[in-house]
């Protein structure tokens, strides 16, 4: 086949330094939208972003030519540029991520998951939801460098 054809999805999820609730509800909604900005300027398109004050889970097809690590250095270094042009001077993200692949069967499951955070984190705290998503992924959490 002379032409290169991909479609692999990615769950993306990193939270702020810290866990630190930095993110104001009055920007959430604009940074989701940055974050997708600079997803689709990598030709990695989000298909869903949501979160919380504390952390951002993206829904992202990505692209032949773009690492894992290279999307979230963008996104997360970008991001947080921009969150301080919005007034929130120390704002951080944590050093790592979770990155987990799910297959098209799985795509609206995920899209509903990642547009309802706000109602799912009134139950279960973000470290919680880390082992949980290791655990459905089958990635071994070792918890000694999960929680900076």
């Amino acid at each position: 086949m002379p032409q290169s054809l991909s479609r692999v999805l990615i769950h993306v999820v990193f939270s702020t330094k810290h866990r630190e609730d930095s993110i104001p509800i009055e920007v959430d909604a604009d940074l989701h939208a940055y974050l997708g900005g600079i997803g689709r300027n990598l030709a990695c398109p989000a298909i869903a972003v949501g979160g919380t004050a504390n952390h951002v889970h993206l829904l992202v097809n990505l692209a032949r030519t773009v690492t894992i690590a290279d999307l979230l250095m963008n996104l997360k270094r970008d991001s947080s540029k921009w969150m301080k042009t919005k007034g929130v001077d120390a704002f951080a993200w944590q050093d790592g991520y979770g990155a987990f692949s799910i297959g098209e069967s799985a795509l609206e499951d995920v899209c509903r998951y990642i547009a309802t955070q706000r109602a799912h984190h009134e139950k279960m705290t973000f470290q919680d939801e880390v082992r949980a998503l290791c655990r459905k992924y089958g990635v071994e959490l070792d918890e000694r460098y999960a929680w900076e």
